[in-house]
């Protein structure tokens, strides 16, 4: 069972949250926020509980009951695997963080790995790693060592196997990381945090700095809103003239970076052109493009191909 699913404890008010599921699946949020307070009188400490209980509030268009509801979620759990104070700041009670909860972030996609390829390629037409792919591959170079950070499942590992002798994959999800071992196309792969500083991350655990003549980075991004901890981590991982390939989702003009409603951020390339400046990367090239489907809408993105100037 998935962590956001996990039982009260109580029979009866877990039979409660499940009618107020299908309530708020039929359309009936203020319905579903009567019968989740219900269970809550029951399970007061249920952290999960009161997340759901605020997204049904939320959904019922009571902002400030909903802000209240999260705000216990995160008093109940401080690691804050739900992202609650991703959706605080959504509702206008806090500043937009930098990063969400790396506990959130994990266990996001712990729970999204057995059904990650289907529900991306199959269902919102998810293009990044053969268009991050084709970008790379327009440089005609072969890479003697390639590390796909965020590699998730590892869509992108087979669509640059062939140009790198040795390929690596990091990731916070183990999940992922199982998923990415089944396709067989990376030599080595760990868990990595990358908000985290260069020598905590988990990316020189095992290896050592400026290793690295390809850094890839697809859809991953997005799942950070600060990229000053991705840039300082492929500063000691990029030798000197490495390709570093990624994708951000378009902020347009805008601020630095953005939240969106999905929990995911979306950055300006003004603020990624700063970034690499600073970090010694020059441009190669940049394309626009729609990267997936969100609610049936088309989500546009940036790919970036750019090399270390150093």
């Amino acid at each position: 069972m998935q962590s956001h699913q996990l039982s009260s404890g109580d029979v009866i008010a877990d039979r409660r949250a499940d009618y107020a599921r299908m309530l708020e699946e039929g359309g009936e949020a203020e319905a579903a926020a009567e019968l989740m307070e219900q269970a809550l009188e029951l399970v007061p400490a249920w952290a999960a509980g009161w997340y759901r209980l605020a997204t049904y509030l939320e959904k019922a268009g009571r902002g400030e009951a909903a802000i209240e509801a999260y705000r216990r979620t995160i008093a109940l759990d401080p690691e804050d695997i739900f992202g609650a104070t991703l959706k605080l700041a959504l509702l206008g009670d806090s500043a937009i963080p930098d990063r969400p909860p790396s506990r959130y972030v994990e266990r996001l996609f712990d729970d999204y790995a057995d059904r990650f390829d289907t529900a991306l390629v199959e269902k919102l037409d998810y293009s990044v790693p053969q268009k991050l792919a084709d970008l790379i591959a327009s440089t005609g170079r072969r890479y003697e060592c390639a590390v796909d950070l965020g590699c998730g499942t590892g869509l992108l590992g087979p669509e640059i196997r062939a140009r790198a002798r040795r390929l690596e994959g990091f990731d916070l999800s183990q999940n992922m990381l199982a998923k990415a071992a089944e396709k067989g196309a990376y030599d080595h792969l760990a868990r990595a945090d990358l908000s985290l500083a260069p020598e905590r991350s988990g990316l020189f655990d095992d290896a050592g700095h400026w290793r690295a003549d390809l850094v890839s980075a697809a859809d991953v991004l997005m799942y950070l809103g600060n990229l000053e901890s991705v840039f300082a981590i492929v500063g000691e991982l990029a030798a000197a003239g490495a390709d570093f390939a990624f994708s951000v989702e378009d902020a347009g003009d805008g601020e630095a970076f953005q939240l969106a409603p999905s929990l995911r951020y979306a950055h300006s390339e003004a603020y990624v052109r700063r970034l690499l400046s600073r970090h010694g990367f020059e441009i190669l090239k940049i394309v626009r493009t729609v990267i997936r489907k969100d609610g049936g809408k088309p989500v546009s993105g940036i790919l970036f191909l750019t090399r270390n100037a150093a």
